[in-house]
């Protein structure tokens, strides 16, 4: 099979698409043949060489996919067969003609949508999902800032946020951004670029702050967030854009308002880590959001969830998108059709 293949780690000029050999579905596995994958800032660190992939894992980019059931491993309850149209969450080898999944990782693929479409839900809401119910806790009426507000996570977890009947408030960088995330659902948008959102976030919310913080970012915006972050809030991290070394009394700072920090990384729960920290929690994640959320991508739901595909590009092509992705210039999911 084909499959996005780089043969040391470096820039995309490295990125190339090479033939490699099949995989075979192990016990409890499922084999997808995969029409379209997404690309994920992990991609890119991944082949950086800055984040190796768990234990186990296929070294193949790719945290995502979309396509078709081929083939069935051992073990297999029957929920599956072939020719079904599935997503699936990965923790690596989504950029290839094939992948196998643990069959409890699988989504059915609503009706009414392509596998371009498909291929930008497992990673970003999974993720945003995971990160205000599995870790925030979300409540209604409560108030939630989203750093990176135009990236498929961001996109994501505003209209989360909305079905949760809270209150997303973002960050961006450009205009174009900002409305993007105001036509997604956005109550309140600021571009950290060129004002001070820490204090754009207290005016708005009447001097209160948020209650929860999703933040991809890091070190640059640890004392805004702590600024218009409410007392007892939760400041979630799952990435660090700006780096992680941070100077200053974080601690105090956060003791005075009773506020938690929590981490997560999606990624690195592999099934050996689950098994013994977190039972099968890949799979209460993806049976969670299969029940509470992918019924509103449907047509006739309400709320009706919305995709937003920045851009398409052919496996062939991975080097153009990783530099695309480099850029920042992307609104939502930057997706990559696998050749048939």
């Amino acid at each position: 099979m084909f499959a996005a293949y780089y043969d040391c780690p470096g820039g995309p000029e490295n990125l190339y698409m090479k033939e490699v050999m099949k995989p075979d579905p192990g016990e409890g596995e499922v084999l997808v043949k995969v029409s379209a994958s997404a690309l994920n800032r992990a991609d890119l660190l991944q082949r950086k060489g800055k984040y190796p992939p768990p234990k186990g894992a296929s070294d193949i980019l790719g945290l995502e996919a979309a396509g078709r059931v081929a083939g069935l491993g051992p073990g297999c309850s029957g929920r599956w067969k072939i020719g079904d149209a599935v997503m699936a969450l990965l923790s690596g080898g989504g950029q290839a003609q094939f992948v196998t999944v643990p069959e409890g990782l699988l989504m059915p693929i609503p009706k009414d949508m392509t596998f371009i479409q498909a291929a930008a839900i497992p990673e970003a809401w999974l993720t945003a999902f995971q990160l205000l119910h599995f870790v925030g806790k979300v409540q209604e009426g409560e108030r939630v800032l989203i750093h990176a507000g135009a990236s498929g996570v961001g996109i994501a977890a505003i209209q989360l946020v909305r079905l949760a009947k809270a209150i997303p408030i973002v960050t961006a960088g450009t205009q174009e951004k900002l409305e993007a995330t105001a036509n997604a659902g956005a109550a309140a948008g600021f571009n950290y670029k060129n004002e001070d959102f820490s204090e754009k976030v207290l005016e708005f919310t009447q001097g209160s702050g948020v209650d929860i913080i999703l933040d991809c970012v890091g070190a640059s915006h640890w004392e805004k967030n702590l600024n218009c972050l409410s007392t007892d809030g939760r400041w979630i991290i799952y990435g660090l854009l700006s780096g992680g070394e941070v100077h200053g009394d974080l601690l105090a700072r956060l003791l005075s308002k009773r506020a938690s920090i929590h981490t997560s990384l999606l990624r690195s729960r592999d099934k050996e880590a689950s098994i013994v920290f977190f039972p099968q929690y890949k799979e209460r994640l993806v049976r969670a959001f299969s029940e509470e959320v992918l019924p509103h991508f449907s047509g006739g739901a309400s709320p009706r969830l919305q995709l937003h595909v920045d851009s398409v590009y052919p496996l062939h092509a991975i080097a153009e998108a990783h530099r695309a992705m480099e850029e920042n210039k992307n609104i939502g999911k930057i997706v990559i059709e696998i050749p048939v």
